[in-house]
């Protein structure tokens, strides 16, 4: 219990004491407004865009949507290929050079031509924020399927079980953490990936909005995109964490297992 109130305690403390510096900081400098707001400041420019006239709301709506949909159709695409990479060696030596030559091209270069394909609106947003999730997840998933213990797996086929059910009872747990560690990289990467889309192209999103505010040099509401923009990045690690020790309970009681031993 008191790991857990000083896990909230502790961040929330520095993050005080940052803004407190911040704020001294801007005054005592005298930093003109326009170069680097006070957090008052962003603060009342959040209150305005989310409470009182509900602009940012759309903007929001906008970069959560290409996000999720785009990280939802990269990571699937990527724990389907990197399961059937994992199970031929054939496979493996004709598709991974091609994947990892996909992966070398610059995300950002590929930006206009996806503009191109795919138009101006979202659909362009979410299939670049596949493209720059996928390998990630792929990667992760194909070092952890291969991960598998061998004797376990010798012994599960000396008793006949089926491919499918040695894919299921072995190799996919053990490739589990694995797989969430991927999704974890992946779930901040697809963040990166809508907003880089949206400075290239977009009529709506929070990388438009800090676009469009850089014309007029509304800093206070950059920095607001950028706090919107951090509490969707935290909320979406924050989840993908919770997932990950609901789903791989088994880690968890290994490591109090291990507590436990250690203490004694």
């Amino acid at each position: 219990m008191k790991d857990r109130v000083l896990s909230v305690v502790l961040p929330l403390a520095a993050l005080a004491a940052l803004l407190i510096v911040w704020d001294r900081a801007v005054v005592l400098l005298e930093v003109p407004t326009y170069l680097l707001p006070r957090p008052g400041d962003v603060g009342v420019s959040l209150w305005s865009g989310y409470v009182t006239s509900g602009t940012y709301w759309k903007h929001l709506a906008t970069t959560l949507y290409e996000m999720v949909v785009g990280y939802a159709i990269g990571c699937s695409v990527a724990l389907v290929a990197g399961a059937i990479v994992a199970e031929s060696r054939w496979i493996e030596r004709t598709l991974m050079p091609l994947v990892i030559a996909i992966q070398s091209i610059p995300k950002v270069a590929l930006a206009p031509l996806l503009i191109v394909w795919f138009g101006f609106g979202v659909s362009s947003k979410m299939v670049l924020v596949a493209l720059i999730c996928f390998f990630p997840v792929f990667i992760n998933c194909f070092y952890g399927f291969r991960s598998a213990n061998p004797d376990l797996l010798r012994l599960y086929r000396a008793f006949g079980s089926s491919r499918l059910h040695v894919f299921r009872q072995v190799k996919l747990p053990s490739a589990a953490a694995s797989i969430f560690a991927g999704l974890q990289i992946a779930v901040v990467l697809a963040l990166i990936g809508a907003i880089v889309g949206e400075f290239v192209s977009a009529k709506e999103g929070l990388g438009y909005l800090i676009q469009s505010s850089t014309l007029s040099f509304d800093v206070a509401t950059m920095f607001a995109s950028v706090v919107s923009l951090s509490a969707i990045g935290i909320t979406a690690s924050s989840l993908v964490r919770f997932v990950h020790a609901r789903v791989v309970f088994w880690e968890r009681r290994d490591t109090a297992g291990t507590t436990l031993s250690e203490a004694a």
